[in-house]
């Protein structure tokens, strides 16, 4: 299953199932439709009261929400409920997924990606990367979806992009064996994790951070996609499950990054035993996998596969993962309010 949040005319967003590469059906359409058939109250309190609000509601709902759901897409499918019943995809906006997750953390999960960037900093490669996976929580009130990247003028000196997967958290755990963390997985969706380096650069300076030079916004969607249809590119081991996904970067059009799912590191299961060791995740709960090899400019042109390139006003950025989509989004220079620092 694939879910969605998108913007509606008047009113709050609306949460969604995408049911046809072109359709959505409104989760409130599907979810009325599943108490009327089995005889409970369909009206909009009742299936609030019931389900929550929106994607995340059906998240934090769990498994009667998912099998109320599931239900309703087979319905469709069988014509029980009627086609004008979905909506275009193209006549609406997309938001990320879960625009307002409860918390949102990202991890550093890919080798590469540290080594690279450490080398071409003159560093060596930091031995603590093997003992444990390391985690930052980032703003969980600054989600964006696809479309529009508002940024300041200081967010442009260096603004990058990060190709990443991302997790969601379906059931509450604490104190997790990654073993069996996989179970307390949702689905996944794309990460953007945008970042301007010459802020975040300067703060970590102070042993601190990343902070200014990341809580701006970090991109997510365009869909949230339940683990059973990514199945068959899931491999299991005792570390977690491996998931073969390639990873593509494109910017105006153009290809910078290419890498996979499957060479993280860390697996998403060691990310959510260490995230739960002494805390308890919340379904909704976004965890990052961090970027891939290749997956940003601060990587690219420390290399020199790229020359000092970063993102500009008007740029288009898009990221591609395999069954989960493509987030785009375009670079804007928002003015700040009057009175308000730059």
């Amino acid at each position: 299953m694939k879910l969605v949040t998108y913007a509606t005319p008047a009113g709050p967003d609306e949460g969604g199932i995408l049911v046809s590469r072109d359709a959505i059906l409104p989760l409130s359409r599907a979810l009325a439709w599943n108490e009327e058939d089995v005889g409970r109250p369909a009206d909009a309190g009742a299936i609030h009261a019931r389900y929550g609000a929106g994607v995340l509601g059906l998240v934090v709902s769990g498994a009667p929400a998912r099998t109320a759901a599931d239900r309703a897409v087979q319905a469709f499918r069988e014509g029980r409920i009627p086609a004008t019943a979905a909506i275009d995809v193209g006549s609406v906006q997309l938001r990320a997924p879960i625009p307002r997750p409860p918390s949102m953390r990202d991890g550093y999960a890919f080798r590469q990606h540290v080594e690279t960037a450490r080398r071409n900093r003159g560093l060596e490669m930091i031995p603590e990367f093997d003992q444990f996976p390391v985690f930052y929580f980032t703003n969980h009130q600054a989600v964006i979806g696809p479309g529009p990247l508002p940024v300041r003028a200081r967010h442009l000196e260096k603004l990058d992009f990060e190709l990443e997967a991302a997790i969601v958290v379906g059931a509450e755990g604490r104190d997790l064996d990654a073993s069996s963390a996989d179970a307390h997985v949702f689905g996944m969706t794309i990460m953007n994790d945008f970042s301007a380096r010459t802020l975040q650069m300067d703060e970590m300076k102070l042993s601190l951070g990343p902070a200014k030079g990341k809580d701006f916004a970090t991109g997510l969607g365009p869909w949230l996609v339940t683990l059973d249809e990514i199945a068959p590119r899931i491999t299991s081991t005792p570390r977690g499950a491996v998931f073969d996904l390639a990873m593509r970067a494109f910017v105006n059009g153009e290809q910078v990054s290419t890498g996979n799912v499957k060479d993280m590191t860390w697996t998403f299961a060691e990310l959510l035993a260490r995230a739960s060791y002494g805390v308890t995740l919340y379904p909704g709960d976004v965890i990052g996998s961090g970027t891939c090899g290749t997956g940003c400019f601060l990587e690219l042109n420390g290399s020199r596969i790229t020359h000092d390139q970063w993102l500009q006003p008007g740029d288009d950025v898009a990221l591609e993962i395999d069954l989960l989509g493509r987030l785009e989004n375009r670079v804007v220079l928002q003015e700040p309010s009057k009175n308000a620092m730059t």
